[in-house]
């Protein structure tokens, strides 16, 4: 009985161990670290026609689909599939290598 006591006690602390919420990933990390929401978000149109939110601050990048408030994605058909629109390269002074 002593050692069930003991796993279960082991056990729990790993679990509350295992609720660390980790990082902050609304932060831009590294050479220029800053908060997201002060870089500029451009549109990516995908082969399907539905737009991603897209920003490049040069070292790293950050796409995510555009999304209408009910979760159903936006096609909005705002430039051909495959383009990029809106200056998804501004907000960082860090130049893109590429």
């Amino acid at each position: 009985m002593k050692y069930v006591k003991g796993a279960a006690l082991l056990a729990f602390a790993g679990c509350v161990a295992g609720c660390d919420a980790g990082p902050d990933k609304s932060v831009d990390r590294g050479i220029n670290a800053h908060p997201l929401s002060d870089m500029v978000a451009g549109i990516w149109i995908d082969p399907d026609g539905c737009d991603h939110w897209i920003i490049d601050d040069g070292v790293e990048g950050y796409l995510s689909e555009r999304l209408a408030p009910d979760g159903r994605p936006v096609c909005s058909g705002v430039a051909e599939p495959t383009q990029v629109i809106g200056p998804f390269q501004d907000g960082s002074p860090f130049p893109d290598a590429i």
